[in-house]
């Protein structure tokens, strides 16, 4: 039993690694290796099946609290989206000078992630930079950066990375601690690539900058509660772990709450607007927009590492690292890397199950390195995180391009992150 699903884990998982190469989506193959491998154990274990159902049962709750909270995050910022709420953030870019724009739009980039999350934030900035440079050759240097930044600032922040807002629902960290601790390593991550590219990049942009799409923006009238939702959206999102701290219940009550008031708050503003206008601005509209395949992928993944966990697959592959690695920071290290080839997600989920929270409770340092390595170690490559992904296909960049002109980058930012973290919890921790 156990080496059928292992195998059959092993080919959805090259499924989803390569399909780019066979043409077939990533989100079937996760349907479909989660699907399979919980059919197999049923089949072929020998004890009662309602041991299995109830296996079934326990890790789809955990699931589902993950997917709302994605649900609920994603509609929220379509929504201030919809209201142009963004648009006040990017029209205050004016700069030319290649420099310092990577340095603004990088830091924005970072600390929006920690706000928003590294997708969404992802697809913002790269939209910007559209307004903002005309040489296509530039403007894919930019996005790739921005996949660093924002991946680098979804790391320290529990609703910044979906695998950190895994980490945090899961019960390994703690919001106010992940962003204590991972702040000064996160920033590092992204500071060291800045300070290469500062000494590699010259003079200003191709061109001039392309000013008059900035006035067009301002010469348009703005969308009635433009400020108000960008307000409202932030605000409700930074509310989430706040809520959580306060109440106890899981964040994604939080969210489903902060959706709830958001969606109220546009019905108000737009109740006397045309019914064409009210429609693309409402919440059922903002819903049909969010990326509904990628809820099913990490729906299908979570199932299929669900399935090897209720095997004890995944505590049998931790002692064995344990007994050829034997060092913890470099099994979670090695975690990091391994997730530029493969999506962090899965690899995450699969650490989750691997150590458990009786060994390594709440905010151990264990927790805390792999929420930095998971949500900065994608950054190497442009298939290893769902920003990298989406950039990707805004900008139509080459795989080989992104690993001669970003990978070294990225993967120094990487490494001086994790050597900061190291040595501040050796020295300074008790």
């Amino acid at each position: 039993m156990e080496k059928i699903a292992v195998i059959l884990f092993i080919v959805g998982y090259a499924a989803i690694a390569f399909e780019h190469v066979i043409n077939v989506n990533k989100t079937a193959s996760a349907l479909l290796a989660g699907a399979l491998c919980w059919t197999v154990y049923i089949l072929m274990y020998s004890g009662d099946y309602h041991d299995v159902i109830h296996h079934l049962a326990h890790h789809l709750s955990k699931t589902t609290e993950i997917l709302f909270f994605l649900i609920g995050a994603m509609t929220i910022v379509e929504l201030v989206d919809a209201h142009h709420g963004f648009k006040i953030i990017t029209n205050m870019i004016t700069t030319s000078n290649a420099i310092r724009l990577l340095w603004i739009i990088s830091l924005i980039a970072f600390f929006m992630s920690a706000v928003l999350d590294n997708l969404t934030t992802a697809i913002v900035m790269v939209s910007l930079l559209k307004k903002l440079i005309d040489n296509q050759e530039q403007r894919k240097y930019y996005a790739c950066i921005v996949i660093v930044a924002a991946n680098a600032g979804g790391a320290w922040s529990p609703i910044g990375d979906v695998t950190t807002t895994m980490l945090w629902i899961g019960g390994q960290i703690s919001p106010l601690n992940i962003m204590l601790e991972l702040f000064i390593p996160s920033l590092v991550c992204l500071i060291i690539p800045l300070i290469y590219c500062t000494f590699t990049l010259k003079g200003n942009l191709a061109g001039d900058l392309p000013k008059r799409k900035l006035e067009q923006d301002h010469a348009h009238a703005p969308i009635k509660g433009q400020k108000v939702m960008l307000a409202m959206g932030i605000g409700s999102l930074v509310f989430v772990p706040i809520f959580k701290t306060v109440t106890h219940l899981p964040p994604y009550m939080g969210m489903l709450l902060a959706l709830g008031l958001v969606w109220i708050v546009s019905e108000i503003m737009n109740k006397d607007a045309d019914e064409a206008e009210r429609e693309e601005l409402s919440a059922s509209k903002a819903l049909s927009r969010i990326d509904t395949s990628s809820v099913l992928f990490f729906l299908g993944i979570l199932l299929a590492i669900a399935a090897l966990e209720s095997m004890h697959l995944l505590s049998a592959v931790a002692a064995w690292l344990d007994q050829i690695i034997g060092n913890e920071r470099l099994i979670v290290l090695a975690i990091g890397v391994v997730s530029a080839i493969i999506d962090n997600v899965p690899l995450v989920a699969a650490s989750m199950g691997m150590y458990s929270l009786e060994a390594y409770p709440m905010d151990h340092e264990l927790w805390e390195f792999m929420a930095y390595c998971a949500g900065t170690g994608g950054s190497i490559l442009i298939i290893g995180s769902a920003a990298g992904v989406a950039v990707m296909g805004m900008e139509k960049i080459d795989f080989m391009w992104y690993v001669k002109k970003i990978s070294f980058v990225a993967a120094i930012g990487y490494f001086a992150g994790a050597a900061v973290y190291i040595f501040v919890t050796h020295f300074f921790h008790v």
